[in-house]
Formats: C-alpha cells, sequence, structure tokens
C-alpha cells in the first residue's frame, strides 16, 4: 500500500505547543485512497484513528495509543468564476495562511481578516475559526467529507454544518467526519471588514487610507505578530480560552464592580466578554511555573518555554479557570482539544 506507517513515532514536531508524545502509528495522507488505507490499517491494528492538521489545536497529556495520521493532502482549484464572486476549494493538507496569501494574490477578498491563524484548510471549519470580525461561516461554500461510520462521500451545504461561536457539526460529532476539501465563496470586489478599532488604526499608523484586502491582510498579520508568539519559537496553540458568552444582566453586575470590563453586545442579546481581560486582571499576565506559562504580551495564551509537559500546562489551565470562576463567577473553556 502507498501508506507509510511508522511505529512509536514523537509528535513533537506534530503540535504547536512542542509537547514531547508518542504515537504508537503514525502516517501522513496525501490522497483521499491514504485516508481510506489509514481507516483501514486502524481497524487492522485494532486502535483508534486520531486525524491531525497543522497540530496547532492541540494539547496532548500523554503517549497517543492510536493510529495518528497528519493530513497533507495538497491542492487549490477554482471551481467557479463570473468575474465577482468566486468559489474556490482546497484540499484539508494546505497550510491555511499560505492559502490566505494565494487568494489575495489571486485579486480574492474575504479571507484577509483571517491571515496568519495556524493549522491547515481541514481544520478551520471544525472551530468555525474567526478574527477580527469574519468567521469561516462568513465564506464558507461547502465542503466535503468522509463518513467514517459509512466510507461514503457527503458534501455539506452553510446550514448543514450547525456553525457556532468556534463550533461546528464536525466538534460536535467527533470521530465521524474526516474533512477531505473545503469551498470558499470569495468576491473580486472588495467589502472590507474594519470594524474591529485596531485594525483601523494600524492601518492609519501605516498610512493606509484608502485599504485594499492585502493592506488589511498585512495590518492583521502586524498586529499578531506583536500579540501572539511564534510557535517555531516559543511553543503555544494561540488563543487557549474561548471569549465567554455571559448575560447583560451578568455583565451589568460585573462593570460595578470593574468598569473597565471589556464586553462586546451579541446578535442574540448576550455579551462576549474578553477572556484576555479577565485572565490579565486576574494576574496570570506572565505567570510561569518550570517550563509552562502565561505570555508576558497576551494573556489568553498558554506557552512552553521549552520542556513543559501537556499535563503541566493543562494543570496550569484549569488553576486559571478555577481562578477566574472564584473571582467573576463566569467559567472559561479551553479551545485545544486535549488527548
Amino acid at each position: 500500500m502507498s501508506l507509510q506507517l511508522q511505529r512509536e513515532v514523537s509528535l513533537k514536531p506534530f503540535n504547536t505547543f512542542g509537547v514531547d508524545v508518542r504515537a504508537r502509528l503514525f502516517a501522513e495522507a496525501h490522497s483521499d485512497a491514504d485516508v481510506r488505507q489509514a481507516l483501514a490499517c486502524a481497524v487492522e491494528q485494532g486502535v483508534p484513528l486520531l486525524v491531525i492538521g497543522g497540530g496547532s489545536n492541540l494539547l496532548l497529556t500523554a503517549d497517543i495509543p492510536a493510529l495518528v495520521l497528519r493530513m497533507a493532502t495538497r491542492g487549490i482549484r477554482i471551481l467557479s468564476d463570473d468575474g465577482r464572486r468566486v468559489v474556490i476549494e482546497a484540499e484539508a493538507g494546505e497550510p491555511w495562511h499560505p492559502f490566505v496569501q494565494h487568494t489575495l494574490a489571486q485579486g480574492l477578498s474575504g479571507l484577509e481578516n483571517l491571515s496568519l491563524i495556524p493549522g491547515t484548510v481541514g481544520a478551520a471549519p471544525m472551530q468555525n475559526i474567526g478574527a477580527y470580525g469574519v468567521e469561516i461561516k462568513d465564506v464558507f461554500a461547502g465542503l466535503t467529507a468522509l463518513d467514517r461510520q459509512t466510507g461514503e462521500l457527503r458534501d455539506f451545504s452553510l446550514d448543514e454544518c450547525n456553525f457556532a461561536y468556534r463550533d461546528s457539526l464536525f466538534k460536535q460529532q467527533p470521530g465521524r467526519w474526516l474533512i477531505l476539501r473545503v469551498r470558499f465563496a470569495l468576491s473580486r470586489v472588495e467589502h472590507l471588514h474594519l470594524e474591529y478599532g485596531p485594525v483601523r488604526q494600524r492601518l492609519t499608523e501605516q498610512g493606509v487610507d484608502q485599504p485594499t484586502a492585502t493592506d488589511v491582510s498585512r495590518a492583521i498579520c502586524s498586529i499578531r505578530n506583536e500579540k501572539l508568539p511564534d510557535p517555531a519559537v516559543l511553543g503555544n496553540a494561540g488563543s487557549f480560552f474561548k471569549n465567554p458568552l455571559v448575560s447583560a444582566a451578568q455583565v451589568a453586575r460585573l462593570k460595578t464592580q470593574y468598569p473597565d470590563l471589556v464586553a462586546y453586545a451579541q446578535p442574540d442579546g448576550q455579551m462576549k466578554l474578553a477572556a484576555g481581560w479577565l485572565i490579565e486582571r486576574a494576574g496570570w499576565k506572565g505567570f510561569r511555573e518550570a517550563d509552562a506559562g502565561v505570555h508576558k504580551a497576551q494573556a489568553l495564551v498558554l506557552v512552553n518555554y521549552g520542556e513543559a509537559t501537556g499535563l503541566q500546562l493543562l494543570n496550569l489551565a484549569q488553576r486559571i479557570q478555577k481562578d477566574i470562576s472564584e473571582r467573576f463567577q463566569v467559567e472559561l473553556e479551553m479551545e485545544p482539544n486535549r488527548y
């Protein structure tokens, strides 16, 4: 078979926290056929199949007694183009940020606010990734997934994906759907999203009065580079906690004690709190214990200074959760998937 199966492989290069655990079996998929072979191989070996992309949303706390399949499929193609709206498809293994840059180079707008997010195209719909006022659901045109229960391929429309804040059908049904390729509806006519103040401010600082989609991407890359550490330099998984959704009444109560509380009104009447503000206000920003810590420039990011284990990082995250719950009566939810 074409699938190259390896045993007892360190996953340190395949997770952005840089945690050193081992996979009992490991392989990379470069085609749909490889994916099917991996499914069959896992059954033959009597182990589960764990599918990963760029490893940017993983917290590995122990050796993995499974066949770990890294999606390495590549390919980008335009499916339709009417001169304004363009549907473009990318294979699941395409690295996300280079894909965004490719679309911008083709004169297509829509993904610029999602620049410099780590990970792969296939993982993007799982979390309904979002940044600076744009989420995957806003530019989504469909995807193709393999049903691991039946072996059949299925195409999903926007409504069928059940997208919500950092959530989707694929996250709600873990282990069932294996995303193979994703389609996006982009535009040759720019409709820029500049609602977030830091983006406008950065464009002004850069002397850009009439920004293009590429200008917005550059501004956001500049902001993210300042706020978020490069995983190649300092192990991390980006934002570690979701911004919690609470009632307007709870925000009003909190503001009596914390007038500078950061909260954003949501269409459904709820309020979204800035998790980073809560963590920083509680004094965790810059905290370090052994090699597990909270980033000194962004309290929302947990970091591995070198040899931290997944359990050490998890313990730190749970201590932060407990403190925020007791201090603010707000529950923080971790974003990375834990194994």
